[in-house]
């Protein structure tokens, strides 16, 4: 039996004794087990996987981030006597080493996070929809565009993005050896480390910000201006909110607890539309987007209160015995950099389309944002989906120096992913217009907005294929333990993109400024491309273009499909909410069966491939 902590001892000491009292008192347990073959872990891979994991899944919204586990059965089955149990408020109950227990909870795990994930896109379009209908992309949208969008940089640079992927890591590691004080210590430390970093840096936006703020939006003046500083002010604080959120969430995951993190962004767009509804009509009429600026703060409250709830069912406890010196703090600290550095060119991007979108008019960045908030629904559920299940296997093929396997794996992802999103972009390049109508055109969202913003997702769709290769080869650089490459590239990217977008914006306002985007992820690809051919020995270009090939004239006949149907249903069911519905979605499923039927036709072999893939991924 447990030894009962001394009652002298603080409940983070009884914590970390009890922890190392339930691995002595099962350590005959443990080696019956560990004396059976067990794979070697491969620290330098998890801690890669850890990092693009996170890259990857952006939350473009301002939530916490979290890496979306994939569970391989071998690594569960040797890991169950390894991992520190989850007994509730410390307890230190050992877990039944048994291999079905566990690879079971997990299935059950990674399936409900799928599902949680599906319920936030939806509720985050229902929260751009509400957004629409009560502000449109008016000079006050696109001034809490820019608002959040700042404080979103500064989140991804310090807070729950870079810290995570560098955190996760080191804490397990700590954990499997068995040195639950240097573990509980380290995150403790970091804890308050990140509370009075983002504490300071907070501070200073909000004292700074008449001076710092419209430097990011030039464009803007009097009225819109002001309000652009003000929301700022509003908006800041989550960064420190999210800065807890990013360690807690790590301490969860480290115990393979993903539900309370999985289920906390739906309740962050949940609150936000009901702070807004609520709210809204507290506000004079010039200052009602102030309530949409309250929710978002909100809801990161809420987000941050459901994982921390969670952490009672860990043994983790939390201390004010702290070490700022401690080596593993400072392991975290310089895993931070490289995908610090990563996160924040992306960001940048967005913001260079603020920037320049600023200069057009006071709605192009909103107009812009709720564009690419469409955009990014094809590629979270397709290219996201495709890369996360490969990179596992591309990063084992990596470190085995297999690279015949690993390239024709990179191969086969790349042709999938032009399967999903050469039609994609084929079905937006026809209806971007009715798409936008459909989603947003209601209340203060009217005809001419919908225009705008159909021109900027007209324009975005020539840059899903390629965000979504991107994506997956910037992942096999990370597989190659080349994370500073895609770092680079990524500075690229920027760069083009900034200049593209200085060239563009006056002759093209909106389209070119998006159009800049779509021309700098081009140029990264073919970046990627050429340098990862010379790496691995060719990337089976040939069988590449024959795909695509194909590929494209089975999307034209999508497209011509896709238009035709909804044209014809639009005329005859006319432009209310029911009739759009259903004229939209006869058009885009008619065109996907079209689609299929073509590629079947054609013996296209990633049709099989990809609903392959999304059986194993849904399984």
């Amino acid at each position: 039996m447990n030894a009962p902590p001394d009652p002298q001892t603080d409940p983070f000491e009884a914590a970390a004794r009890a922890a190392e009292e339930a691995i002595r008192s099962t350590s005959e347990k443990a080696e019956n087990v560990i004396r059976q073959p067990v794979r070697e872990p491969e620290p330098a891979i998890e801690r890669e996987e850890a990092l693009i994991e996170t890259a990857a899944s952006l939350s473009e919204e301002g939530g916490a981030i979290a890496p979306v586990p994939v569970f391989e059965e071998e690594e569960v089955k040797s890991d169950s006597v390894l991992r520190e149990p989850e007994g509730g408020k410390g307890s230190a109950k050992p877990e039944k080493s048994s291999g079905a227990s566990k690879p079971g909870r997990l299935a059950r795990s990674t399936a409900f996070f799928s599902i949680a994930t599906a319920a936030s896109r939806v509720a985050g379009l229902g929260r751009e929809v509400v957004a629409a209908g009560y502000f449109g992309i008016s000079g006050p949208m696109s001034a809490f565009t820019v608002a959040f969008q700042v404080p979103n940089l500064i989140r991804a640079l310090f807070a729950d993005a870079a810290l995570q992927p560098a955190f996760v890591p080191i804490f397990t590691e700590q954990i499997e050896k068995g040195k639950y004080r240097e573990a509980f210590r380290m995150a403790s430390t970091l804890l308050l480390l990140v509370t009075m970093v983002l504490g300071a840096i907070t501070a200073f936006f909000i004292l700074t910000a008449g001076l710092v703020m419209p430097l990011f939006a030039p464009g803007f003046t009097g009225a819109t201006e002001d309000l652009m500083v003000v929301l700022s002010q509003i908006l800041f604080p989550i960064l420190v909110l999210l800065g807890i959120t990013g360690v807690v969430v790590g301490i969860l995951n480290s115990y393979d607890r993903f539900g309370a993190f999985a289920i906390s962004p739906l309740f962050w767009n949940l609150t936000i539309i009901a702070v807004v509804v609520a709210t809204v009509p507290l506000f004079p009429e010039d200052k009602q987007i102030y309530a949409y600026a309250i929710g978002v703060v909100a809801g990161t409250v809420v987000q941050l209160l459901i994982p921390t709830w969670d952490l009672r069912n860990t043994p983790f406890r939390f201390t004010f015995k702290v070490n700022f010196g401690d080596p593993n703090v400072r392991r975290v600290l310089l895993l931070m950099i490289p995908v610090t550095l990563s996160l924040g060119l992306i960001n940048f991007n967005l913001l260079v389309n603020s920037f320049f979108g600023s200069l057009v008019n006071d709605e192009a960045p909103a107009a812009i944002d709720k564009a690419f908030r469409i955009y990014q629904l094809p590629q979270g559920i397709f290219s996201v989906a495709i890369a996360t299940v490969l990179f596992p296997t591309l990063a084992r093929f990596a470190n085995r120096r297999d690279f015949d396997s690993l390239r024709t794996t990179l191969a086969k992802g790349m042709r999938q992913i032009i399967f999903v999103l050469i039609p994609a972009s084929a079905a937006i390049l026809v209806l971007a217009e009715p798409m936008i109508r459909a989603v947003y055109q209601r209340g203060e969202f009217n005809a001419a907005e919908t225009e705008v913003v159909a021109t900027a997702l007209f324009w975005f769709a020539f840059s899903l294929p390629t965000n979504g290769m991107y994506l997956l080869l910037s992942r096999t650089f990370f597989g190659l333990q080349k994370p500073w490459i895609p770092t680079w590239i990524a500075g690229a990217n920027l760069v083009v993109t900034a200049v593209g977008s200085f060239l563009l914006y006056k002759p093209f306002g909106v389209a070119g400024i998006v159009a800049a985007t779509a021309i700098a992820t081009a140029v990264s690809v073919v970046i990627q491309t050429v340098m990862l051919r010379s790496r691995l020995d060719g990337i089976e270009f040939g069988k590449f273009l024959f795909s695509c090939g194909r590929i494209v004239v089975a999307s034209v006949v999508l497209a011509g499909v896709s238009y035709e149907v909804w044209n014809l249903l639009d005329q005859a069911l006319g432009r209310g909410l029911i009739g759009q519905i259903i004229s939209l979605g006869a058009g885009l499923g008619l065109g996907g069966i079209a689609y299929v039927a073509v590629c079947q036709l054609l013996r296209v072999p990633e049709l099989d491939q990809v609903a392959a893939l999304v059986r194993r991924r849904s399984s």
